[in-house]
């Protein structure tokens, strides 16, 4: 179990970075992942962008969102969202939180999210939304409270994405990969259904299509393809967590070569 452990506190490490350099992370938003063995836990960083998220940053939480054991690190604000998503999906074991550029719009707008491509069926066949003042009015529009994320979870109800009015999206997955497959494809949907409104029509996906091409999308061979490219992509960036670890210990290595090839000059 604790190789299981440490493989997937890696993975959501690798997940948030990979968000981030993909651009549906910025500076805020936030992934998460249900304990391996324990439905009742979670894994989700300390307060920390999304960018710079390692293992050590993980911290494990109840599902009200309370750390396992005490902590003076930083929390999220948002974190219950997961929380409170993990607790009516059982079949949920990923969770990202997101306010990429591409759905603002959706979210300002409350014009529909459709699948409008193939691979645009990832982020489920319905996109419902969600708007905190009905329940709650006036708010700082972060979702802080246990009824608040109840409600964002009612709202996402059976279904794998949820936009949040004047705010960003929510996306779950069965596994982390599934995830960030959804998360992005959804972004990567949200871009073209814009454009193509721009030309005046959009011919968005049937619902069989809609449905069969979103069951094929999440195969084991389109998720380990996609997760392979973005995982690349990241290591060429200089992103990755492993990388950014091995970095380390070559860094200290150079450093302390220096004093030793000096002193033999000195001598000659």
């Amino acid at each position: 179990m604790a190789e299981n452990l440490a493989s997937v506190r890696e993975e959501i490490s690798i997940a948030n970075r990979i968000l981030s350099h993909e651009g549906v992370l910025d500076a805020f938003g936030h992934a998460s992942v249900r304990h391996p063995t324990d439905p009742d836990r979670f894994y989700i960083s300390r307060h920390r962008a999304p960018q710079l998220v390692g293992p050590d940053d993980l911290i494990e939480f109840t599902l009200d969102y309370k750390p396992v054991r005490p902590t003076t690190l930083r929390m999220y604000s948002e974190g219950i969202i997961h929380g409170a998503i993990y607790q009516v999906r059982p079949e949920v074991m990923s969770v990202c939180h997101h306010h990429s550029p591409a759905v603002l719009p959706f979210c300002i707008s409350g014009a529909e999210l459709v699948p409008v491509f193939h691979l645009g069926a990832s982020m489920g066949t319905k996109v419902p939304f969600w708007d905190q003042q009905d329940e709650f009015g006036d708010t700082d529009l972060l979702v802080r409270t246990a009824e608040e994320g109840a409600s964002l979870a009612r709202a996402l109800g059976e279904n794998w994405t949820v936009l949040m009015r004047r705010h960003g999206a929510t996306v779950a997955g069965t596994s982390i990969r599934e995830m960030v497959f959804r998360t992005i494809y959804g972004c990567v949907n949200a871009e073209l259904q814009w454009k193509a409104q721009q030309q005046g029509h959009v011919q968005r996906l049937t619902p069989g299509e809609a449905s069969r091409g979103g069951t094929h999308n999440i195969k084991p061979g389109p998720l380990e393809r996609a997760w392979d490219f973005w995982e690349h992509r990241l290591r060429m960036a200089g992103g990755h967590p492993n990388a950014a670890a091995k970095a380390k210990p070559a860094a200290a290595k150079a450093r302390s070569a220096k004093p030793k090839r000096a002193a033999k000059r000195k001598r000659r």
